[in-house]
C-alpha cells in the first residue's frame, strides 16, 4: 500500500484511505452497521470513496458496482477490492452521481453517504472536499440524487441515503414521498452541536396504499 495511505478499523476488518480520499467516520460506520444487503442482489455504491460499503456488500454475496467521481477513490477502493479479493463480483464506474449509466440499468440495492455538510459556493473545491460539501444548503447533490435514483431501481428494491439535519432530512422525506416512494428512518446517532445522522431506507409503494409512511427526523 501506498506510504500515503492510512488504515481505518471496523469491526474486525481494516480499510486502507489514501489521502485525497474521503476518510470513513461516524456516518460511514453507521450505514455498515446497518448495511442491509442480501446474497445475489445486485448493489450500486454511490459515492464509494475507499469502497468500505461496496467490499461489506460483495462479502454478503452481492454483486457490486462502486462509482465515484473522483478518480483517486476508485483507485484506493481498487486496493482494498483486492485486499478482500472481490473481485470477481465487484465493479468500478468514474461517474458524477449515476451520470455514467443507461436509463435500463437497474439495480436491487442503491446506497449514497451523501454530501451534506452546508459550505460556501463549492467551484474551485477539489474532488476530496466535494466528498462532503453539499453547497450553500447541504442539498446540493441530496436533491440531484432524488430526481436520479429511482429510476435506477428494481420495482421491489431499495435505496440507502444517509445524510445530516444540517441539510433537512424532513425535506428529503417530503421530496420522496411526492415522487411516489416509501420513506423510513432505519437508524440515527447524534453528534455534537446538536446534529444527528439518519440512515433513510426508500422503497416504491403501490398506488393503492393510503398511507404514507413517513418517519420525522424530529421524533
Amino acid at each position: 500500500m501506498s506510504s500515503q495511505s492510512k488504515k481505518i478499523f471496523f469491526g474486525d476488518f481494516v480499510f486502507f484511505v489514501d489521502e485525497n480520499v474521503y476518510e470513513p467516520a461516524e456516518d460511514s460506520f453507521l450505514f455498515a452497521e446497518s448495511l442491509d444487503v442480501k446474497m445475489g442482489e445486485s448493489v450500486l455504491d454511490v459515492g464509494t470513496g475507499c469502497g468500505l460499503l461496496g467490499v461489506l456488500a460483495a462479502l454478503k454475496g452481492a454483486s457490486v458496482v462502486v462509482v465515484d467521481v473522483n478518480h483517486s477513490a476508485l483507485r484506493c477502493a481498487q486496493k482494498n477490492i483486492k485486499l478482500y479479493n472481490t473481485r470477481n463480483s465487484m465493479d468500478l464506474v468514474q461517474s458524477d452521481l449515476l451520470q455514467a449509466f443507461r436509463s435500463t440499468s437497474k439495480f436491487d440495492v442503491i446506497l449514497f453517504n451523501a454530501p451534506y455538510l452546508p459550505t460556501e459556493d463549492s467551484e474551485g473545491f477539489s474532488l476530496l472536499e466535494k466528498a462532503w460539501s453539499g453547497g450553500r444548503t447541504g442539498r446540493e447533490v441530496i436533491s440531484r440524487f432524488i430526481s436520479e435514483a429511482p429510476k435506477y431501481l428494481n420495482p421491489q428494491g431499495r435505496i440507502f441515503l444517509l445524510q445530516s439535519t444540517l441539510s433537512d432530512i424532513d425535506k428529503t422525506l417530503r421530496k420522496f414521498v411526492e415522487t411516489f416512494l416509501q420513506v423510513e428512518i432505519v437508524a440515527e446517532q447524534a453528534l455534537p452541536f446538536f446534529e444527528k445522522i439518519a440512515l433513510l431506507k426508500i422503497t416504491f409503494r403501490s398506488r393503492d396504499q393510503d398511507s404514507r409512511k413517513v418517519l420525522s427526523s424530529q421524533n
